[in-house]
């Protein structure tokens, strides 16, 4: 079996959801697992063709007009990949980047500015909050796991707008009132 990347993982994924390009890959991407786990074109593409020489997906050229496309769907051994991942009792890598951490990190440089970088934290996570609930009514009876994974991000991102809140609350009373 060979060793799936973590684009493939992702790759492989949304092709057990039904045939695509690579174009409607990301797309897919950006409107599901972009919160958690994101890829781009530059990703997409290149790990396509070493999957289809792996053999685990396969692609046809389906031209619309005089437009090139290439239409990928999983072939039965990118299905037993894919299955054999879910399967793994490997741990799980868990990655986050978030540039407002980053600068909270580093705040004792600049401390006048710390509860101004989490407030905007929490604007940005408010926008992201309203986005996922919006999703919530065209994910309810749909696939348990997408659903599942919706109301943990909702949750996660609930407990951040509140950290942060808090926060900014905190680090904004004055000195010797806590």
């Amino acid at each position: 079996m060979p060793e799936l990347t973590l684009t493939g993982r992702v790759i492989l994924g949304m092709l057990a959801l039904g045939r695509n390009t690579g174009y409607d890959i990301k797309q897919f991407v950006d409107k599901t697992t972009r919160h958690f786990w994101a890829a781009s074109y530059g990703q997409i593409y290149p790990e396509l063709r070493r999957l289809e020489e792996q053999g685990l997906v396969r692609g046809r050229s389906e031209p619309i007009g005089s437009r090139a496309r290439t239409v990928y769907e999983l072939t039965d051994e990118g299905l037993a990949a894919l299955r054999a991942w879910l399967a793994s009792d490997v741990e799980p890598l868990y990655e986050l980047r978030d540039e407002g951490m980053l600068k909270l990190f580093f705040s004792d440089a600049l401390p006048e500015r710390r509860v101004e970088n989490i407030r905007a934290m929490r604007e940005r996570d408010e926008r992201t909050l309203a986005g996922l609930r919006a999703l919530e009514s065209h994910a309810q009876g749909g696939r348990p796991g997408p659903y599942s994974t919706l109301q943990l991000g909702i949750g996660m991102t609930q407990w951040f707008v509140d950290w942060c809140k808090e926060a900014e609350q905190r680090l904004s009373e004055p000195e010797g009132s806590n």
